[in-house]
């Protein structure tokens, strides 16, 4: 802390406040800082691992990798456990995640019951639902660094089995799969058998596929999905199927969904030779950051005479109710394929009482949603200019009364970011923990890239 502590105060008055790190799960290419960010080197650890109390003290750097290195052996995990291996804590919290128990476990933050915040005044704060500092906790979702870092959280975990039981359920129809999700998130169960987890693709309205899984300790041998055998392939080739935990929780990490083909890596040749250990999300991320600093790739589509093509990488929440609607609309409009399929629903409190609102990303207590997930490219229309395809995704979702994640590319003028995303509380929080406004504020990171 002391480390953390010296770095901010090295941060010459009127120069920006960043972290230093070398990973990054954003899609936000960002201005390049002129000064030494913030050492959080020391703030990449487990703390502690209460198994009766079922939490857990993890400094704001962690990733989830190393968390559940930590908890499985105690037969216990987060609540929620983005896909991602390298997606920290305190990133996940201050910038979103979601994963298949979002159903009946929310988001991660919801499962904090406490956080120690760095200010942009240089103070550290403990923020919790209640007291001192609830302004604080309640607008830090979302906030991406702009009201603070967390440098330790403590969290809510629960009992997993060592296996995982899926089902893969096909359906032809769109709102028969809507209906499903409106099932499962009602009873926790289909067909008569318990569910604990759920998520699914979409490879065409006509085909898509929801998963049902059942955490157990007495299954069948488990897949390998770390070798030549693609995870997201196999709904279509199985039922039912069985993993580890373990490879359950990174099923979607070592082939980054679908999108470890655009390297090459699921051929079935290139495969044999890519060293496993460089089969991860990480490494993908490092060989399209290195696109986006040389654009190789795209010198090379030129060169063939091809268009330019547009980015489309988005996480976007969508009512049930208009889930069907939005995926018939975003494959005749948009057509990338496949798109991940995520339900989600704020956390119900365990007393009376209504589940809790985050006013910087206001989703609507006791609504069903689903996370539609596309990551890729489309080809610029003749007369169209980059961004025109992200523009009207964003018109989209709000026309059905969803929300944008913001770690990729966003493009609303301030009235309407301020409107959709709290800018009201946001300020007001700003000027109390930031009154100098070092740290860069929210629309200025995922709008204007600063």
């Amino acid at each position: 802390m002391d480390t953390l502590r010296r770095s901010y105060a090295a941060v010459p008055t009127g120069e920006p406040v960043r972290l230093a790190k070398r990973t990054s799960n954003l899609f936000r290419p960002r201005s390049a800082p002129r000064t030494p960010g913030l050492d959080v080197s020391g703030l990449n650890g487990v703390l502690s691992v209460d198994p009766a109390g079922r939490t857990a003290d993890v400094q704001g750097m962690c990733t989830y990798e190393d968390l559940v290195d930590a908890t499985l052996p105690h037969g216990l995990m987060p609540l929620v456990v983005p896909q991602l291996r390298t997606i920290t804590l305190g990133g996940a919290v201050t910038g979103l995640g979601i994963e298949s128990t979002s159903f009946r476990n929310g988001l991660p933050h919801e499962s904090v019951l406490e956080m120690d915040i760095l200010t942009g005044s240089g103070e550290i704060v403990t923020a919790r639902p209640d007291g001192e500092h609830a302004d604080l906790f309640t607008a830090f979702p979302n906030s991406l660094g702009s009201l603070g870092y967390a440098t330790r959280l403590r969290i809510e975990l629960q009992p997993v089995g060592r296996y995982v039981a899926l089902r893969n359920v096909r359906f032809t129809q769109l709102e028969a799969l809507t209906d499903a999700i409106a099932e499962v998130s009602a009873t926790r169960s289909w067909a008569g058998e318990p569910v604990d987890a759920m998520d699914g693709v979409m490879f065409s309205p006509g085909e898509s596929y929801l998963v049902f899984a059942t955490f157990t300790d007495v299954a069948d041998p488990p897949s390998d999905y770390t070798g030549q055998a693609i995870y997201y392939r196999s709904l279509r080739q199985r039922t039912r199927d069985v993993l580890t935990a373990y490879d359950y929780l990174w099923r979607w990490d070592t082939d980054w969904f679908w999108c470890s083909s655009a390297f090459g890596a699921q051929h079935p040749v290139v495969r044999r030779l890519w060293p496993a250990r460089y089969r991860r999300s990480d490494f993908y991320h490092r060989l399209v950051r290195l696109e986006h600093r040389h654009q190789v790739a795209a010198r090379i589509d030129r060169l063939r005479g091809q268009p330019a093509r547009e980015r489309v990488v988005q996480d976007v929440e969508i009512p049930l109710d208009r889930t069907a609607d939005f995926l018939r609309w975003f494959a005749g409009a948009v057509g990338m394929n496949p798109v991940w399929l995520c339900p989600l629903r704020l956390r119900e409190p365990a007393g009376p009482g209504s589940a809790r609102s985050w006013p910087l990303y206001p989703l609507r207590p006791g609504q069903d949603y689903v996370n539609i997930g596309f990551w890729g490219s489309v080809p610029i229309a003749p007369g169209a200019a980059d961004g025109d395809v992200n523009r009207t995704i964003e018109r989209r979702v709000s026309e059905s009364g969803g929300h944008k994640s913001l770690y990729s590319d966003a493009y609303y003028d301030r009235d309407a970011f301020d409107r959709l995303y709290g800018g009201d509380t946001w300020r007001a929080v700003k000027d109390r923990y930031d009154p100098d406004h070092r740290l860069t504020g929210l629309y200025e990171k995922a709008v204007a890239r600063a």
